[in-house]
């Protein structure tokens, strides 16, 4: 762990120190799980909602077909002449 020095606005320390002495923890410690759950876990969040839609369309029947219309975007000539541009 490594040492930082913080200068917080005084409404923010006020509001810190009353949850951390209702909590029973410091300042501090309620500062590190901020900034761990703002800036660590939101790749562990991507990554669950990510998992959580994967195949959400596979039986919709609605949709034509996805993999004729690649084939047929690929075919024409226009998206090349677009790339060499």
């Amino acid at each position: 762990m490594r040492r930082t020095q913080l200068y917080l606005e005084e409404d923010v320390w006020q509001v810190l120190h009353i949850l951390a002495r209702q909590s029973g923890s410091s300042v501090s410690d309620l500062v590190r799980k901020a900034v761990r759950d703002k800036y660590l876990s939101r790749g562990e969040g991507r990554r669950q909602a990510l998992h959580s839609i994967v195949g959400i369309w596979k039986d919709r029947t609605d949709l034509p077909d996805t993999e004729n219309y690649v084939r047929s975007l690929r075919k024409d000539d226009a998206r090349f002449k677009r790339i060499l541009r």
